[in-house]
């Protein structure tokens, strides 16, 4: 009989973008949980780490099994309504669970949704490497910044208007259909989607021999104290993404999309043709299991301008659009439950508490200890002698199993899990 809690193994990716040595939270978690392969190397930038069954960096058991093949022997512990509604197989879960550390901003960019990701992975299936679509919810650990979804179109407008860099790069008829229909502060009509696409077509297609001379100009501007009040929002980030990639385009989003800073706790979701790019931070990161990505600026990485532009949704709005409110979960837990059913996270913090009880759930779910130490318990086999719990260890939690986490001090875990329908606040045990 296969247990239904134990610990397993993650994976890191060591991409540029990450933060370095032991600053870089992946790095610290993966040191600690003796994560397979892991060498501590304080000059190597240590990006994500992958809690999960994708095939391109899979999970393991202690002993060295992969979790996709003990899952796959025993159903079960995905449980019946996940393994129906969502048609895994092969022992895969619906979403995978990262953390990730930012020293320097990712790409441009936005993720098809299911029908584009079928489209181009078998088109392109050395850039597009499944056929998934990858919805994505990022929590903060620490202070963390992004772009994220296009600005409200009044304040893309009154960019067009304060930063001649910015505007020079653009066709003039571009831009006076843009401010012909740029009234709106949350427009749905094609009219107002067919300007803003207009707009931002443009810019991500500038020739280098144009904007790049554009670009230059606006950071001496910037670098000399020549800010104009509404430029001072995005100043630092302008110069910012310049340092970290001069010349590029992707450095003019700035103008056009949500520039956000959130807090430990606070958590942004993105949908399928949301265009984003992480700038800074470390974060709790989940969603659905794919590795599809359509990149556009900000990367030495391959750029598919084409299939951003015809992907994206074209809806401007507010920050807040995509802000996850975490909501009461047990006694002290919060849930961040994003709008689609692949997956949710609840983050339980005991300090001063000496107990947490989460019910039973009717789907899998992974947990990481990002803070502290304690006890885990649960009814099933081995549930009563438990385990120790210390930063960096990673569990999985099988379907219909009942926990507990215990601490004399402070304890921090995230966990990622999916069901078929929102779970039921638990009962004390």
């Amino acid at each position: 009989m296969t247990a239904s809690v134990f610990q397993i193994l993650p994976t890191t990716q060591k991409y540029d973008w990450g933060k370095i040595g032991l600053t870089s939270k992946v790095a610290q978690f993966a040191d600690a949980a003796k994560a397979p392969g892991f060498q501590l190397d304080e000059k190597s930038p240590y990006a994500e780490l992958w809690m999960g069954t994708h095939s391109s960096s899979p999970s393991r058991l202690l002993d060295g099994t992969p979790l996709k093949d003990v899952l796959a022997s025993a159903p079960s512990l995905i449980g019946d309504d996940v393994l129906n509604i969502f048609e895994v197989d092969d022992g895969n879960l619906p979403f995978l669970f990262k953390i990730l550390a930012i020293r320097k901003a990712l790409s441009i960019q936005t993720h098809p949704d299911k029908r584009m990701a079928e489209r181009l992975h078998a088109e392109r299936p050395d850039l597009y490497k499944d056929a998934n679509h990858k919805p994505e919810m990022a929590i903060a650990l620490t202070p963390f910044t992004a772009l994220c979804g296009f600005l409200p179109l009044p304040q893309i407008a009154t960019y067009l208007t304060s930063t001649p860099e910015f505007a020079s790069l653009l066709p003039a008829t571009a831009i006076s259909n843009f401010l012909a229909n740029s009234g709106s502060h949350t427009p749905t009509g094609e009219t107002e989607k067919d300007a803003l696409k207009e707009l931002f077509s443009a810019l991500m297609s500038a020739d280098p021999s144009k904007y790049q001379p554009e670009l230059a100009k606006l950071v001496k501007r910037y670098r000399e104290g020549e800010v104009k009040e509404a430029e001072m929002h995005v100043k630092e980030l302008v110069l910012q993404l310049e340092s970290q990639y001069p010349g590029d385009i992707g450095v003019f989003c700035a103008f056009v999309l949500n520039y956000m800073r959130l807090s430990p706790g606070e958590a942004i979701f993105l949908g399928a043709g949301e265009p984003h790019a992480y700038i800074s931070g470390d974060i709790v990161e989940t969603m659905a299991t794919s590795d599809n990505v359509i990149r556009a600026g900000l990367t030495p990485k391959l750029r598919d301008v084409p299939s951003l532009l015809e992907n994206l949704t074209y809806v401007a709005a507010e920050s807040t659009k995509h802000i996850v409110a975490p909501k009461p979960f047990g006694t002290i837990s919060t849930i961040y439950d994003p709008p689609i059913p692949e997956f949710s996270v609840v983050r339980a913090r005991l300090s001063g508490v000496p107990e947490e009880v989460h019910d039973a759930l009717k789907g899998p779910s992974l947990f990481i200890v990002t803070e502290g130490s304690g006890k885990l318990t649960w009814e099933g086999e081995g549930g009563e002698d438990g385990e120790e719990l210390s930063a960096g260890k990673v569990f999985f939690v099988g379907a219909n199993t009942r926990i507990r986490f215990e601490t004399t001090a402070t304890l921090e875990v995230y966990r990622a899990f999916v069901e078929s329908k929102p779970p039921s606040p638990p009962q004390q045990l």
